[in-house]
């Protein structure tokens, strides 16, 4: 789990092609490693990866097939610039929201506007998605922990306040640019609970008789 607080931006290091998926080395710039061990999540971009290799300023992760047909990993080069989160520990703040780093599809910027101090970013996202996604709700943008301002259909603007730009990879955007979009977790789960068939709904013998019956009225 993460909570969308971008901690640095690094960078695609190398990519090793390795019979349909990839083995990458990314970058790490100012990312603090002293307390990464094997094994550990790190997102880049939004995706979780497991480091299996890690140095003081670089890390090395597999990515699989599936992790590259769903998410913007595909388009990633050598240099490419990536968000840099590690993963949340029950004794941190939690800043942004709860981000499991499964990415639910690729949306992309429709237009970029200056907005007082602010830049105000308008993103499309896939029609499969659009349902989850609220006005004043949670959005997950390359690892980014966002508040939707606006939706109409299946475009949404977020508000980007200067430090979160320079922060992150939010200011080498551009018209076009495609984007990981992750959803809020409760919105995927309360649709699953909602409409679920029939036989996977839970079932009970609590009635309102029951309930009046033991002192709930």
């Amino acid at each position: 789990m993460f909570t969308g607080i971008i901690a640095a931006e690094g960078s695609i290091s190398k990519i090793e092609p390795r019979n349909g998926d990839w083995k990458v080395t990314i970058h790490t710039g100012k990312l603090d490693m002293s307390d990464v061990a094997l094994g550990d999540s790190i997102a880049a971009n939004g995706i979780c990866l497991t480091a299996i290799e890690f140095g003081r300023d670089y890390y090395v992760a597999d990515v699989s097939g599936e992790t590259l047909s769903v998410t913007t990993a595909a388009e990633w080069q050598s240099g490419t610039p990536v968000n840099l989160e590690k993963a949340l520990r029950l004794q941190d703040r939690l800043g942004g929201h709860l981000v499991s780093g499964h990415v639910d599809g690729v949306g992309r910027v429709k237009s970029i506007a200056q907005d007082a101090r602010s830049w105000r970013y308008q993103i499309e996202a896939p029609l499969g998605i659009c349902k989850y996604i609220a006005a004043k709700g949670s959005i997950c943008i390359n690892g980014i922990s966002l508040t939707v301002n606006k939706v109409e259909g299946c475009v949404f603007d977020v508000n980007i306040v200067p430090h979160t730009r320079q922060e992150t990879t939010i200011k080498h955007f551009q018209v076009g640019t495609k984007v990981n979009l992750e959803v809020d977790l409760l919105a995927r789960y309360l649709e699953r609970m909602l409409h679920a068939p029939s036989q996977e709904q839970p079932t009970t013998n609590i009635t309102e008789q029951f309930l009046a019956e033991n002192g709930f009225k």
